[in-house]
């Protein structure tokens, strides 16, 4: 596998080994001690989570201010823009964002550490999105920023207004969003 960091900390592309031949392909998805190895991150993995959305489908920017999720996120069909942002008010990227096109046909993944908000939009007529997560979904806990935010300023590769669930159309601005110190 082959791991590219991004502009934000501890952020990292993976993008998996792929055996394909004319009856199709084949690659690991994951294999923990592979994927320690090559990120260095020893991550426990506690449950997998799958979603489809249509195109302009806006789902984020989510984190749980406790109990605060690691993420593995792939897609595998559509593609989508993922983003990253840093929430961490001690890291010199605080507030800065990456993104990245993952797709079924690139076969790319995110690693997002524990204390980052995370969102996508979807690029394709729809998109099943799959994430691997190192603790469970605590609704209480949960946060949403803005994902329109002017001073995050992520540049969204999408036409017109996304849809958007309500919690993320009532996202809060990183100014007065709760972050991690």
């Amino acid at each position: 596998m082959r791991v590219t960091p991004t502009a934000i900390a501890d952020v990292l592309v993976i993008e998996p080994k792929v055996f394909g031949d004319e009856r199709g392909f084949f690659f690991e998805s994951y294999n923990e001690r592979a994927f320690a190895e090559a990120t260095g991150v020893s991550a426990k993995f506690v449950q997998d989570n799958h979603s489809r959305s249509v195109k302009n489908t806006l789902r984020g920017l989510h984190y749980q201010i406790r109990r605060p999720q690691g993420k593995l996120v792939r897609v595998v069909v559509g593609e989508v823009f993922d983003v990253v942002v840093d929430i961490r008010r001690s890291s010199p990227t605080f507030g800065k964002w990456a993104g990245e096109c993952l797709s079924a046909d690139n076969k790319k993944m995110i690693w997002v550490p524990a204390g980052l908000a995370h969102g996508f939009a979807v690029l394709s007529d729809y998109a099943d999105f799959l994430y691997k997560t190192t603790d469970y979904w605590a609704p209480e806990y949960e946060r949403t920023l803005l994902w329109n935010d002017p001073d995050i300023g992520v540049v969204w590769p999408i036409k017109g207004e996304p849809i958007l669930a309500a919690k993320d159309k009532t996202g809060k601005r990183l100014v007065e969003a709760e972050v991690f110190d």
